[in-house]
């Protein structure tokens, strides 16, 4: 008993280090930026994004999903790509500039789904849908491939833009639904079927 429990709290703390690390890392990135050390920051850009993956896998694989996880998380994915935005403002400006509508667009969908937040839950929100899932890997695919191509993939751009796009999307419709704050909803489908959200 007290082996299952000493591996399940190794667990919580190694997934916990993980996400820490991703929030160390995103002023870790900005600095970089700030110094002009583009070749690394490109580096430790990637090894953000790929921890960002390992640290789920460990998360659901060992079931050490915990509240203050779930918050650090959702943390460390928004700084980091909010660093990655900021790189692009460096290194690939006239990409950022020929692409600025659809930038607006997600930072409008993004403030919109802060503030209702804010006003619903008095904080930020976890949902880690599936949506926000695939976009996270659309996103960290796109930042890593941006600064390391001659040419952006305009394709896979589309693609994180539009996956982007819904998930906040349904997020906002999440916290119009979900009168209590919630943490690993898959999407409205199953908070809607879900007769526990239901009652809420």
């Amino acid at each position: 008993m007290h082996s299952k429990e000493n591996r399940l709290s190794f667990s919580y703390i190694a997934v916990n280090s993980i996400t820490f690390y991703r929030l160390v890392a995103s002023a870790l990135l900005l600095y970089l930026i700030i110094e002009r050390q583009y070749a690394l920051f490109k580096w430790l850009l990637a090894v953000s994004f790929l921890t960002d993956t390992f640290d789920g896998f460990l998360a659901r694989k060992f079931k050490v999903v915990s509240v203050l996880g779930a918050k650090m998380d959702s943390m460390a994915d928004d700084l980091t790509v909010l660093v990655g935005i900021i790189g692009l403002y460096f290194l690939k400006p006239e990409f950022l500039v020929q692409n600025a509508i659809y930038f607006f667009i997600l930072l409008g969908l993004f403030l919109t789904l802060v503030a209702l937040a804010l006003i619903r839950y008095r904080r930020l929100t976890s949902f880690h849908t599936l949506s926000a899932k695939v976009a996270a890997v659309l996103q960290g695919s796109l930042l890593i491939l941006v600064f390391f191509l001659p040419q952006p993939p305009m394709l896979l751009f589309y693609a994180a833009f539009a996956i982007t796009a819904f998930d906040l999307t349904e997020e906002i419709i999440l916290v119009l639904v979900l009168t209590k704050w919630e943490v690993d909803i898959k999407g409205i489908y199953w908070a809607i079927k879900d007769k526990k959200y239901r009652s809420k």
